[in-house]
């Protein structure tokens, strides 16, 4: 079992399938959900399911939070899309490994769009518990198609 950064594979496919839109106006509804070390996330994954996933309570509710969509453009030919803002979990006592983007909007619904590691276990106790994504950049973007 092991949490690895990846666009997943089905993904890659349904983008072809015209079943993503992260338009900031209309698009469809992207959620992060996070999970321990021990969950198994990579480009295999294809859609969102607990398992793995950081249990409900201490300020974290199981299927995550959603996130506010960037109009997708254009960096030095690669297509970026952002989301922002970061995402905070106040007041939480959260231990988490990695994360899961996924499509709420898209049937059938929780269509996994990345799968994120943080390195290891992330921790907060009593305190935030805060995912920063990167620049939107060409080289950097959360979510970008080069």
């Amino acid at each position: 079992m092991a949490i690895t950064n990846a666009m997943c594979n089905s993904f890659k496919q349904e983008l072809m399938e015209a079943k993503h839109s992260f338009l900031a106006s209309g698009g469809h509804t992207f959620k992060l959900a996070l999970f321990l070390t021990s969950a198994t996330l990579s480009a295999s994954t294809a859609t969102y399911t607990n398992t793995g996933e950081v249990a409900t309570g201490g300020g974290y509710t199981q299927g995550g939070v959603s996130l506010t969509n960037v109009n997708p453009s254009i960096d030095t030919n690669t297509a970026i899309t952002d989301f922002n803002p970061d995402i905070t979990w106040a007041t939480s006592t959260i231990t988490a490994g990695g994360a899961l983007i996924y499509n709420f909007t898209t049937a059938p619904n929780n269509r996994a769009v990345a799968a994120l590691t943080f390195g290891g276990d992330k921790i907060s106790s009593a305190g935030d518990f805060t995912v920063t994504f990167p620049p939107p950049a060409a080289g950097t973007a959360i979510i970008r198609i080069a």
